[in-house]
């Protein structure tokens, strides 16, 4: 049983606030995104691309920063292949409508967040055949099942990277090189591993990576991105202004503008980048080792309590800092409720967006569970006065 008089935080104590969200958007940033932010709203806050006045042309060179740093973080070949858009959800959509079309066949994972399986769904109801391989959520989705479940007509394995929901790992560096070798293209949903752990999008062979700016990059929520190969055509699903070739009613083939009708968040992105600046500076891998650090501590401090159940991996060996619960004698909302009214701690409870991964795990028609997910800036008494609530949690209402 875990020692409720520990580190000598009281359960009561309300005045410092234990965010353990961060899989929904992390919090707090760096400083220097908040600095960033503000010195473009002040400074910088042109349209960029649009104009050729200095306070454009500002704007115009805080995007382009942000873009050559996304490219470096991901190892993309040229900042060109990034394109920006409002968040995973739609780099997603973005991909997934651009590359299928009726008659197409698609080969996806259990465990997906609705911004994979919805966009497949409304694709299945316009022609294309979609296949989801029941995925164990602590070893993940393989290369083997896919290769089962392949036919004459797929053209897209998607996948999480980590699941929002269990934290389960894929293996996307060998279903990389099965999409590869076998001519089918392969999405990578790096919505809760962007920023957490080190991904290079030629070393995992990946057509198309869509991440969040929000979450482990630190930047302000309405960010986000989708890697292109270069190479690689998709269809447009939004047509508009780009700044170039306005004399044209076409849509620019030229990337990145195919993509980016309509004006760029460019305070968004000047936090984006700052973000990812503090991620360089500070080692991805050391980013990664802290919250594994907290991660473990957390789950070592579920495995002793009776009535706690983790709906995943159990083990700290090959998963994210994405740790969902169940608690038997206390229904999902209700332990959320109180984690944050009595103890001032922020989790979160329910369903998470992802319908078939709470399906998969059993959990759909309880009402989910209760995530929790550490970062980088948690601190191990964090974790400790979390694991005193949850244990006041478990033995009920």
């Amino acid at each position: 049983m875990i020692t409720r008089i520990d580190s000598g935080m009281s359960l009561t104590t309300k005045n410092k606030l234990v965010y353990l969200d961060n899989a929904a958007t992390s919090f707090p940033k760096p400083e220097s995104v908040y600095a960033a932010v503000d010195k473009v709203m002040r400074e910088e806050c042109g349209n960029p691309g649009r104009s050729g006045h200095k306070l454009s042309m500002s704007a115009g060179r805080v995007i382009d920063e942000a873009r050559m740093l996304c490219a470096r973080l991901f190892h993309a070949q040229s900042p060109e292949n990034i394109v920006f858009t409002n968040n995973t959800t739609a780099a997603l959509n973005i991909a997934i409508k651009g590359t299928v079309k009726p008659g197409d066949h698609v080969i996806t994972s259990s465990l997906e967040h609705n911004s994979v399986s919805r966009p497949l769904k409304y694709s299945e109801q316009n022609g294309v055949e979609i296949t989801k391989i029941p995925t164990d959520p602590h070893n993940g989705l393989d290369a083997n099942s896919i290769e089962k479940a392949m036919r004459p007509n797929t053209r897209l394995v998607v996948c999480a990277h980590v699941s929002n929901v269990t934290g389960t790992v894929n293996d996307i560096v060998s279903i990389g090189a099965f999409c590869r070798g076998n001519g089918v293209l392969f999405l990578v949903d790096a919505a809760q591993s962007a920023g957490t752990r080190p991904i290079d999008v030629q070393s995992i062979q990946a057509d198309m990576l869509a991440f969040p700016g929000h979450k482990g990059l630190f930047g302000p929520q309405g960010t986000g991105g989708l890697y292109i190969r270069p190479g690689l055509e998709l269809k447009t699903i939004m047509q508009g202004g780009t700044g170039s070739a306005s004399e044209s009613l076409s849509q620019p083939e030229s990337m990145p503008e195919k993509f980016e009708s309509g004006t760029l968040n460019t305070p968004g992105l000047a936090g984006l980048a700052a973000g990812i600046r503090f991620i360089l500076e500070t080692g991805i891998d050391q980013i990664e080792r802290r919250e594994a650090v907290l991660t473990n501590r957390l789950i070592e401090g579920i495995n002793s309590m009776d009535g706690v159940n983790i709906a995943g991996p159990g083990s700290i060996q090959n998963r994210g800092n994405v740790v969902s619960i169940r608690i038997d004698k206390t229904p999902a909302a209700d332990a959320a409720l109180m984690m944050d009214a009595a103890f001032n701690i922020a989790v979160r409870s329910g369903l998470h967006c992802a319908s078939d991964a709470h399906r998969s795990i059993g959990t759909l028609e309880s009402g989910g569970t209760v995530r929790i997910s550490p970062n980088f800036f948690n601190s191990e008494e964090d974790i400790d006065h979390c694991l005193m609530a949850l244990e006041i949690c478990a033995e009920g209402l």
